[in-house]
């Protein structure tokens, strides 16, 4: 008998393996079977959604707290379709996504005959949102193409790329082979940029700080450069928690008046792994927000430093390496200073509490709640009531433990999924889900998905009734509201027949005694009477 020779989709599988892949989530359909021919015999967890866009939004919770990519397996055509709204988000938030995907058999591409699941050009449309697609027809290529994602994926700026393997290509033969992942280069600034730099701190006596997701793991780093300048730090959505607990910190968001006039008034400002965008720095879209000319940009993409504010001086590198070099060379830029970041940053955070107003500051102080409650939870969210409060100003206690759908590309539908891929990617950690009862219902049925890998999560439904953000601008529009109040199950019926403990709530005590309480994956509903 013949010795069996792997195939596409079995080297695949056992490559993904070589790159620390330890998990996948998919649905299996007929154009995507090969690729499960080697998972079940292979290390990798598989994790089957309801919905491709739910592996997609899975695969982004994942991959953030993780700091890895995620990957997920969707079919051939609507597969593909359901998971671009994820690789949206993705792409918008800067969050390694690899899609492997089927297509046609390699005889049918392009030809229009209404074969199943055809598309005109897949590739193509996937390329709309993913940093990079590529087919692939060459089983000895397999290794190469891996290899391209991952490095994509892990240098420069991350985001979502897409794979596809037509079905026949998938059953062929494929050598056996090694994988190594590519090591991610360090691109360091250059010293004339650092010269610069270092002149500008020296020169700063009021500087401040603005920093994004792109400082997600530099917590450390952060904080060193950050007390070395005696600046505060402003952290957008992505970046709260890196500052968790230090004087300095300030994690309020730069659309709030009072943040814009510190940084208005400040002699430099440094903005570290952050696009300026206008969900974090204009959310009201009243056009206010406006940085110094002494301003320092600092990103990994060159293209995103000529978006934007204009700065003073563009540093084309990693955040990593700008930060270690100016630390390396820290006594040129040190001078004795007035020793009032701190006093700053104090001021600030106040204000920005007083600003948000009454209504917001409850909200804040429910979230804070939880995390005394649950001191190791991630909040992840979704456009609802508690994720617009937390935006404008949440103390997270920790990087990556905050993070939404509401900023960027602002999808509806994120937090159930995305709250179960953040469980799995790091067991031990609680979550919370943060939904509207609107959004909610995009992906409800991922609370099956909950329930079958048992994640510890609690989902918690914050129901008004309807799309009150949107309600709300038409009112303000003087547009007569409609179509804002779609009609919600009985949540906690639905969580039943799904097998989740659940409860409903009337009052914020009784929030925090239910995810005290109740055996995770659970469901919490609180009817907000409009009164909070």
């Amino acid at each position: 008998m013949a010795a069996h020779s792997s195939t596409v989709g079995e080297v695949l599988v056992s490559m993904l393996e070589q790159a620390g892949v330890d998990t996948v989530f998919g649905i299996p359909g007929v154009h995507t079977i090969e690729l499960y021919r080697g998972l079940a015999a292979s290390s990798i967890r598989h994790i089957t959604p309801r919905h491709e866009q739910g592996a997609g939004f899975m695969v982004d919770g994942y991959a953030r707290v993780t700091g890895r990519p995620g990957v997920c397996f969707v079919i051939t055509g609507p597969g593909l379709t359901n998971t671009l709204t994820a690789m949206a988000q993705a792409r918008a938030d800067s969050i390694p996504m690899l899609v492997i995907s089927g297509v046609n058999a390699t005889p049918t591409l392009g030809k229009g005959r209404g074969h199943l699941h055809e598309l005109p050009d897949q590739a193509g449309l996937a390329s709309t949102v993913a940093l990079w697609s590529h087919t692939l027809t060459d089983p000895g290529q397999l290794g190469a193409v891996l290899r391209e994602a991952f490095a994509i994926m892990t240098s420069g700026r991350p985001g979502p790329v897409h794979i596809e393997i037509p079905t026949d290509v998938m059953k062929l033969p494929a050598p056996e082979q090694a994988f190594e992942m590519p090591a991610a280069p360090s691109l360091r600034p250059s010293p004339v940029d650092l010269a610069t730099a270092a002149r500008m701190c020296a020169e700063a006596r009021k500087p401040a700080i603005l920093i994004g997701g792109g400082a997600v793991r530099l917590d450390g780093a952060v904080r060193r450069f950050a007390e070395m300048l005696d600046a505060p730090v402003i952290s957008t959505t992505n970046a709260r928690g890196i500052m968790s607990g230090h004087p300095l910190d300030v994690p309020a968001s730069p659309s709030l008046a009072c943040v814009r006039e510190m940084l208005a008034a400040s002699d430099l400002v440094l903005a570290l792994g952050t696009e300026l965008g206008p969900t974090d720095c204009d959310m009201y879209e009243n056009g206010g927000f406006c940085l110094p000319a002494n301003l320092i940009r600092v990103d990994i993409d060159e293209d995103q430093l000529a978006r934007g504010a204009k700065p003073a001086l563009a540093i084309k590198a990693g955040l990593a390496a700008f930060i270690e070099d100016m630390l390396e060379d820290s006594g040129t830029w040190t001078p004795h200073r007035s020793g009032d970041g701190a006093t700053r940053a104090g001021s600030l955070r106040d204000l920005a509490r007083t600003e948000i107003g009454e209504a917001y500051c409850g909200h804040i102080n429910l979230l804070q709640d939880i995390w005394r409650a649950l001191p190791e939870a991630t909040l992840v969210g979704d456009s609802t009531q508690l994720v617009y409060a937390g935006n404008m100003y949440v103390e997270a206690p920790r990087e990556t433990a905050w993070f939404n759908s509401a900023t960027g590309f602002g999808t509806l539908g994120y937090a159930a999924p995305a709250a179960t891929g953040a469980a799995l990617g790091q067991a031990g950690r609680p979550v919370v889900a943060l939904l509207g009862d609107g959004g909610f219902q995009f992906t409800l049925a991922e609370l099956g998905s909950a329930r079958d890998c048992d994640a510890d999560v609690a989902f918690l439904v914050w129901n008004n009734s309807g799309y009150q953000e949107i309600e709300t601008s038409m009112v303000d529009s003087s547009i007569t509201p409609i179509g804002v109040t779609p009609s919600a199950p009985d949540f906690s019926m639905v969580a039943s027949a799904y097998g989740l403990a659940s409860r409903r709530v009337g009052s914020r005590d009784e929030i925090i005694a239910a995810l005290k309480e109740m055996p995770r994956p659970c469901l919490i509903e609180y009817i907000d009477s409009g009164s909070a």
